[in-house]
């Protein structure tokens, strides 16, 4: 009876490292695959000051907007258009985040806050502060896609600079002024 216990036991042992050994090869290849894109955003975030917010984001119009927060101080035309709703076509797209970059990089690259309005169930309008400029700029975040399916992305449709770095007259001088609910860091 020893004789066999010990060779279920060493067997058993055997399969359990296996096993354990193959979990975690499984455990690094699944984490290496899922590391794209929020391991990007993951980067981003660790490389940037945070957007100070007001008002009452949706985890999605709050993410997207920070990635545009993000990609203007960095200088990233190209990621920018990929924020691009689908109706924003590829040139006005383009045009407008250069535009953006040139007038707002330097303000992007400090404190900057998001004044998130409306429910941010569907849409937001949303006027970014940046601090460091003392500049203030409007931007719509909405679901984009069939029924939302594409996820949030932000209006890039003013191709024209004047339009696309038009300061908004009826937000207020400093953010939570009027309009959005609740200041939640600041």
């Amino acid at each position: 009876m020893p004789r066999f216990k010990r060779s279920h036991t060493a067997a058993g042992w055997l399969a359990a490292a296996v096993l354990l050994t193959s979990g975690c090869t499984a455990l690094d290849s699944s984490s290496a695959d899922d590391a794209g894109e929020g391991a990007s955003y993951e980067q981003a975030y660790a490389d940037h000051e945070p957007l100070h917010v007001v008002g009452y984001p949706s985890t999605g119009s709050l993410r997207v907007v920070q990635e545009l927060v993000w990609d203007i101080a960095d200088g990233k035309a190209d990621e920018l258009r990929k924020l691009a709703t689908g109706d924003s076509g590829e040139a006005e797209a383009r045009k407008t985040g250069e535009n953006w970059i040139k007038a707002f990089g330097t303000g992007a690259d400090g404190k900057v806050t998001g004044d998130f309005y409306d429910g941010g169930s569907e849409r937001q309008v949303v006027v970014l502060y940046f601090h460091d400029t003392r500049q203030k700029a409007e931007f719509t975040a909405r679901l984009d896609g069939d029924t939302g399916g594409e996820n949030w992305r932000v209006l890039m449709k003013s191709p024209d600079f004047k339009d696309a770095t038009r300061t908004p007259g009826w937000a207020p001088k400093e953010p939570g002024g009027t309009g959005s609910r609740m200041k939640n860091n600041g």
